[in-house]
């Protein structure tokens, strides 16, 4: 396989398993030197050591709340004493907390929101000052079909996924001057623990909406995500790329 990140040195949140893991297995392969960043850490760690063992890139697993601005601040500090530089941070850590708006907490929507909107508010402000003053960087956002299209019972998450989008484009006009490009990619069904416990009546509605007529793998938006981060994407930046199986179609 080709290696168009070698050396370069990439930070994943929510790395610990499903999608995030497979991008830091996607990366690593590619010749990224990886931080594994999870609010599970001995999980992170044994990923971070499996990657190491299959790819003989760098590994080093984090704990991170990417909530809390100081432990994402951490994360960065951290990667940065262990690797010298950050090229590539992909925010991908989130949460769902599911529920129709008449019974939705205020706890649920801040939670959710908390995770998945200014989680990625937190870990770029860290990271983005080293990436202009070494004029070149890769933010990643990993939105969801839900921020695009809206999903009944997820006011929470839709919203949280839609402001991502515009997180995404907003940063892409402050920093593209300096080589910094920030990009989203808006996965849909995607084979997860988590798609695994829906019913099987939700799972086959989900596959007859998806004109690719099945789910798609961590690895398909890994692919995405590696994509983006590569050189052959210089060029773009402010995008939504949809790894949905034409799930949501727009343009």
């Amino acid at each position: 396989m080709e290696r168009p990140l070698e050396e370069k040195v990439a930070i994943v949140t929510g790395a610990a398993q499903g999608i995030g893991r497979a991008i830091a297995e996607t990366l690593a392969q590619r010749g990224a030197n990886v931080v594994v960043a999870d609010l599970q850490l001995e999980k992170a760690e044994a990923v971070a050591e499996e990657i190491t063992s299959a790819t003989g890139q760098r590994a080093a697993a984090v704990r991170v709340d990417v909530a809390d601005s100081a432990s994402a601040r951490g994360m960065v500090d951290h990667a940065i004493a262990e690797f010298g530089r950050v090229d590539i941070l992909v925010n991908n850590a989130g949460i769902t907390r599911d529920n129709l708006i008449v019974r939705m907490t205020e706890d649920d929507w801040d939670l959710v929101l908390n995770i998945n909107l200014k989680g990625a508010f937190n870990c770029a402000r860290a990271v983005i000052r080293s990436m202009m003053k070494q004029r070149y960087g890769r933010v990643i956002n990993i939105t969801s079909v839900s921020g695009l299209a809206g999903q009944a019972g997820q006011t929470n998450y839709s919203s949280s996924k839609a402001g991502l989008i515009g997180f995404t484009k907003a940063l892409a006009k402050e920093v593209g001057s300096r080589n910094v490009t920030v990009n989203a990619v808006a996965p849909g069904f995607i084979e997860t623990v988590l798609t695994a416990d829906l019913p099987q009546e939700l799972k086959d509605a989900a596959i007859k909406m998806t004109p690719a007529a099945r789910f798609g793998k961590p690895e398909d938006v890994a692919h995405a995500v590696a994509f983006l981060a590569s050189d052959e994407a210089a060029f773009i930046t402010g995008v939504v790329l949809s790894v949905d199986g034409g799930l949501v179609m727009s343009g």
